[in-house]
């Protein structure tokens, strides 16, 4: 588990390690994992911990959703697309910024 500090935005290190032939973690579809070690600023360690909480799955699989989602949305935004969000059932769409490159 990550140490959290307090001061904003100061890296924390976080280790995804799993055992490779014990346990295969949901989603992985029996391939191979890969052991990483990623640094972590403390908004992102926060966040982290956040979802795992509210969807009940390991950091391990919430790392490697975010990551195949972010790989998704970036090949989206190479391709000319564009991606909306609506923050409410009620809310109008809003096109999200945040992968836009210029």
């Amino acid at each position: 588990m990550p140490v959290m500090n307090r001061a904003g935005d100061v890296p924390v290190t976080a280790r995804v390690v799993k055992n490779g032939g014990i346990r295969t973690p949901r989603g992985t579809g029996g391939n191979r994992l890969e052991r990483v070690t990623v640094n972590l600023v403390t908004r992102t360690s926060r966040a982290l911990q956040r979802v795992s909480e509210l969807t009940g799955d390991s950091r391990t699989d919430c790392i490697n959703r975010a990551i195949q989602i972010y790989d998704y949305l970036e090949e989206v935004d190479s391709h000319g697309g564009a991606i909306y969000v609506r923050e409410s059932k009620d809310s109008e769409l809003q096109r999200l910024k945040m992968f836009l490159r210029s």
